[in-house]
């Protein structure tokens, strides 16, 4: 899927590379949607726990440090699965039918930003994040971030961007700021 995307990798082609038939590859999956999706939560580096996590922290960890880990985490899962997600775009009832799935299974890359938003009012009410911040929009800022900074990455190289550690820190430190 990496290779080639979504869209264009067949289940024969999945199974074959997993040493397992098709119908073997059906047995553990349901179908290729079951598969994506498990290969989302599964199988790339950890946002998922990262996000988990930031309930953990209030109060306990330095905010900055926190929001450096999940930037990091986030750039390095977005680089991962981007090639991947990509190609579900170009096929319109693809994307809708991926849609259906995590509606369905109440998941998707909403969520974050719903978990960092409230890590952030509550560290806001310890007075560790700066109250002029508006946490919903300032999630969906912190993660686009990081999102656009994987597709430049992707899309015209690593000389243009900064690398991941800084950009990570200084996309910190600009929130935690006062």
């Amino acid at each position: 899927m990496r290779q080639h995307g979504f869209a264009a990798t067949t289940t024969r082609e999945i199974a074959r590379a997993a040493s397992l038939t098709e119908a073997a590859l059906y047995k553990y999956f349901p179908s290729k949607d079951d598969l994506f999706l498990a290969v989302l939560t599964e199988r790339l580096p950890g946002l998922p726990e990262t996000v988990k996590d930031l309930r953990n922290q209030i109060g306990r960890s330095d905010p900055t440090a926190v929001l450096t880990n999940l930037a990091e985490s986030a750039l390095t899962f977005y680089a991962d699965v981007l090639p991947i997600v990509a190609s579900l775009f170009s096929e319109p009832a693809l994307l809708e039918r991926n849609r259906t799935m995590l509606h369905d299974r109440q998941l998707g890359p909403h969520l974050a930003n719903r978990a960092l938003a409230t890590y952030l009012r509550a560290e806001q009410a310890l007075g560790r994040v700066p109250s002029a911040i508006e946490p919903d929009t300032t999630a969906a800022m912190f993660l686009g971030a990081c999102f656009q900074h994987a597709f430049y990455r992707a899309f015209v190289g690593d000389h243009v961007v900064p690398p991941t550690q800084t950009f990570a820190q200084s996309l910190a430190r600009a929130l935690t700021a006062s």
